[in-house]
């Protein structure tokens, strides 16, 4: 497979099949709570149980319409208390933000500030997130690490001491089987680099972004936001978080002990799961090289 792809397609697949096709072991420790935590409590009420902390951490499954309500219900939640400091994306690139856009931006000229591509990351998905931080006067910054950057990041052996040995062994772990095993060995660390890269990158946008009293909302892909591996691995100590998994998955799943443990999130949000589906198949479809018209 030509190399060129794994950048321009790794943030589309690295987290499905390795979260959504694995075990939830750790789980069931988070899955009785009461009151704020419960399952049906508003989620208004779960971020406020959450507070204060400097900055919010969701990390969504990217194809679950539900995860996308609560993302624009946290927003709403923090903005309407004041406590909103900035929403930070995965979704879109490190120093694209509506900072300068007044908060009656019109839809367009707020995907143009922010280099939106829907064919990565659907507008109708993210979109009422994005517009209710911005109606709130609150900006919204790119996050992710750029993709002209991506191919350098992938040379860069300096990203391979940001974790230690075995929290790296892990990423690597991470990316084969998020890339459904079928990258070449001599890939793997390079993209491993892309990994980290970009989780280092989603921590830099938080700090920038922090407020005193107030919480930077991250929202990406559930991997970047694993307290042992991700995004809080790249923040400083002095940066009080709190990491939220959004987990489309019945009360009562169980699986193989490779899935999420506990202390990889502070909480699991579940939503009702989705229809089964095939991530690898659909990740080997849209590898093959496309006929040239």
């Amino acid at each position: 497979m030509p190399l060129p792809y794994w950048p321009a397609r790794v943030s589309r697949f690295l987290l499905p099949p390795l979260f959504a096709a694995t075990a939830f072991t750790g789980c069931s420790a988070l899955s009785s709570f009461s009151g704020a935590d419960a399952p049906d409590a508003p989620i208004a009420r779960r971020v406020a149980a959450l507070q204060p902390v400097d900055a919010l951490l969701i990390g969504e499954q990217h194809d679950a319409p539900e995860h996308h309500v609560i993302e624009r219900e946290a927003v709403e939640a923090l903005a309407a208390r004041g406590h909103l400091a900035a929403l930070a994306l995965e979704m879109a690139e490190e120093g694209r933000s509506t900072a300068q856009l007044a908060p009656t931006a019109t839809e367009a000229q707020v995907q143009a500030a922010l280099d939106w591509s829907d064919k990565a990351w659907p507008w109708a998905s993210y979109g009422p997130a994005v517009m209710a931080a911005v109606r709130a006067g609150v900006p919204v910054v790119g996050a992710n690490l750029p993709r002209s950057r991506m191919k350098n990041a992938m040379a860069d052996v300096s990203l391979d001491v940001q974790l230690n040995g075995e929290a790296f062994t892990a990423q690597q772990d991470a990316v084969r089987d998020g890339h459904c095993r079928m990258l070449p060995e001599s890939q793997i660390v390079p993209m491993t680099r892309i990994q980290v890269g970009r989780d280092r990158a989603m921590a830099q946008a938080i700090v920038k972004a922090r407020k005193p009293g107030q919480t930077v909302l991250l929202i990406a892909g559930a991997g970047h936001v694993v307290r042992t591996l991700g995004v809080p691995q790249h923040l400083p100590d002095d940066v009080k978080i709190a990491t939220v998994r959004l987990l489309a998955a019945p009360a009562s799943a169980a699986g193989p002990k490779t899935g999420p443990q506990t202390g990889d999130y502070d909480r699991i949000w579940r939503t009702p799961p989705l229809p089964e589906k095939d991530y690898c198949a659909e990740f080997t479809r849209q590898a093959r090289p496309q006929p040239k018209t």
